[in-house]
């Protein structure tokens, strides 16, 4: 049984201006410790995939939220949500902290997806429970 659903969209470019104007406080606000390793990895690289992999993040964070109704307000932060990957690649949400603690205690579970191109990300999560309330007829 599906919980919630979110999906956003996000101008790489108003990502890139935000990072231009506020620098690494910026990243440092929307990635987690281990995100960061990684943003830090492909920018050093090549600038332009380290802006794009902040953009991903934000817009499947952003999706994280509005599927469990939330928006940016505790316990759901920017850092206590995590975008990881598995080996295979597929992303997946990590989370920490209260906002760990009150996803379990929802008995959740949530799948993610995020794609780029050139000037936009989007993102799509659907929470669902793990196992269903059982509904009186």
């Amino acid at each position: 049984m599906i919980y919630g659903i979110g999906t956003d969209i996000c101008d790489v470019r108003r990502i890139r201006a935000s990072w231009e104007k506020h620098g690494e406080r910026f990243v440092r606000r929307i990635l987690s410790d281990v995100e960061y390793a990684t943003w830090q990895s492909r920018h050093a690289r090549w600038p332009e995939r380290g802006v794009r992999y902040l953009a991903t993040r934000f817009s499947a964070k952003e999706a994280f939220s509005k599927a469990v109704g939330m928006g940016m307000r505790m316990p759901m932060t920017w850092r206590s949500c995590e975008i990881g990957k598995l080996p295979s690649g597929q992303p997946v949400i990590v989370l920490h902290g209260a906002l760990k603690a009150w996803f379990e205690s929802h008995d959740l579970v949530a799948h993610v997806t995020v794609t780029d191109e050139s000037d936009y990300a989007a993102s799509f999560v659907v929470v669902e429970y793990r196992n269903p309330p059982v509904q009186a007829s």
